[in-house]
């Protein structure tokens, strides 16, 4: 498997929100559903997407845009206009009388701005190494977007057919991966340096074989050896492509595994740390906490709180998922 499967691998919507609202201008919505991952097109009109803390980018229609991360942000038609209506997780898919379709006829059916977003709703759906991959907005403009996996999206989100749920989770996903593999192909200068490094054999070889088994003692010697280079020459070209040496990419890759690990299942620390390629509790927690800032209890425990809510109203404990 590539790294770029290796990091789409695993996503997966359960339950995903969705919003269609027509709007005229001056329009401005702000968002603080606290969404690990949103996408968001304009199928009418134009809009600027103005994150927490970065520049405003503009979306066109037919644009797919990806959002990343749970800091507030704001779709407007443009930057300066003030957000008119903030919108949470209980607010995301507004119901229609019957329970059923969002309701936009409030907004006027014929407005100059159509706005479709979905967004999954938890850290489980999506990796974390995928989401330290992605930057907090991305951009994917029309004339490369896959026609008919929007046309369906649009399809499914105003029918009412048994089993819309699924389906339209299904479309987001593939929507999400087609967005993503076009926008790591187009942005070789802003995506992440194992990405561009794909264009080396010799290295492309050496991260797909830590990729494939990262519990495995890996030396340089051994890596070079899986690749037909010297020591020397692959530490060289490694450190020259990926922007890290070997030994020190594969410690970040072991322990955004094991972030991973921690937060998506309930195995114990010890088993998480032999899975990844550490002898025992005592070398993961090392590990982690000088790359992370806290141990992998404590990241589970602030991934799981022991009180707290989840979106079907119950207290949630670590490692438990409601069932749907």
């Amino acid at each position: 498997m590539d790294v770029l499967s290796e990091l789409l691998d695993g996503v997966r919507a359960r339950g995903a929100l969705f919003r269609r609202t027509v709007m005229d201008q001056p329009w401005s919505m702000g968002f603080a559903s606290g969404s690990p991952l949103t996408l968001a097109t304009m199928l009418r009109g134009r809009a600027w997407i103005v994150p927490a803390d970065d520049e405003p980018v503009s979306v066109g229609a037919g644009d797919i845009a990806v959002i990343r991360g749970r800091a507030p942000y704001t779709v407007a038609d443009d930057p300066a206009t003030p957000p008119q209506v903030v919108i949470d997780s209980t607010e995301y898919c507004l119901r229609g009388p019957a329970g059923g379709e969002p309701d936009s006829s409030d907004l006027g059916p014929d407005g100059s701005a159509l706005l479709l977003s979905g967004a999954y709703t938890g850290r489980r759906e999506i990796s974390e190494r995928l989401l330290h991959a992605l930057p907090e907005v991305l951009v994917v403009r029309s004339a490369h977007v896959r026609l008919p996996l929007l046309d369906l999206m649009v399809e499914e989100m105003i029918g009412d057919s048994p089993g819309r749920q699924v389906m339209r989770d299904r479309l987001l996903d593939l929507m999400l991966l087609s967005t993503l593999r076009t926008w790591f192909d187009q942005s070789e200068a802003h995506a992440h340096a194992w990405y561009r490094a794909m264009d080396d054999p010799a290295v492309s070889h050496a991260l797909r074989l830590l990729h494939a088994d990262p519990a495995h003692p890996w030396t340089v010697a051994n890596l070079a050896a899986g690749t037909g280079l010297s020591r020397a020459a692959l530490a060289r070209r490694f450190t020259a492509q990926v922007g890290e040496p070997p030994m020190t990419y594969l410690t970040s890759w072991r322990i955004d595994l094991a972030a991973d690990l921690l937060r998506e299942t309930d195995a114990t620390v010890g088993s998480i740390a032999r899975k990844v390629g550490y002898a025992n509790t005592f070398g993961l927690s090392v590990a982690f906490k000088r790359l992370r800032g806290i141990t992998p209890t404590e990241h589970r425990a602030a991934a799981h709180p022991l009180s707290g809510p989840g979106r079907d109203g119950r207290a949630r404990r670590p490692g438990h998922s409601p069932a749907r």
